[in-house]
């Protein structure tokens, strides 16, 4: 038996679950969210908890079976907590501003940079040098803030640049000076 697989995933009160054809709705206080699962795994809702099971022992249904339920307690927390990843932008004159489709980026370019958020993601600077990504899906919050530090990852002779709070960049030690 799958080690995570098993585990039952506990439904928070203000969380409603349904199951019907291999797609699995969430909603609550955050949102809702929907995933189809694998054909061959099974999803069932009993009391205040969700199973999931698999019928064989063949490796690719151990594998669907751990996924499955990871997938679907990340849907839950989602709902519940939501999600955050937050980006730290370093360099001269290197900002963020908030507009009403997304965000306003001045990375150095010759022009400033429009980024659209996608639907169920706030993207929030409190200060020009910092971006908060807050949504319910795991997935696209994920995406969002990969997506955002891709426009001007962080170079390894200054660190300028977009980069993931805590992520350390390795640095290089550039040109010897002369002779």
């Amino acid at each position: 038996m799958s080690r995570i697989g098993k585990l039952p995933i506990g439904i928070p009160k203000g969380v409603t679950v349904s199951v019907e054809d291999h797609t699995v709705r969430v909603k609550g206080p955050k949102g809702e969210l929907t995933r189809i699962v694998a054909q061959d795994i099974g999803v069932a809702v009993e009391n205040d908890t969700i199973k999931v099971t698999r019928p064989s022992d063949e490796s690719n249904h151990k594998a669907l079976h751990g996924l499955t339920r990871t997938l679907i307690a990340n849907m839950v927390e989602g709902v519940t907590k939501g999600y955050q990843k937050q980006l730290e932008i370093s360099g001269v004159g290197y900002k963020a501003e908030v507009r009403p489709y997304g965000l306003q980026l001045a990375l150095g370019f010759s022009h400033p940079v429009q980024y659209k958020a996608p639907a169920g993601i706030k993207l929030t600077a409190p200060q020009p040098t910092q971006i908060f990504v807050d949504g319910a899906d795991k997935e696209v919050v994920g995406q969002v803030a990969a997506e955002l530090r891709q426009l001007r990852p962080p170079e390894p002779y200054k660190g300028k640049g977009i980069k993931y709070a805590g992520e350390q960049v390795r640095r290089k030690a550039g040109k010897a000076g002369g002779k």
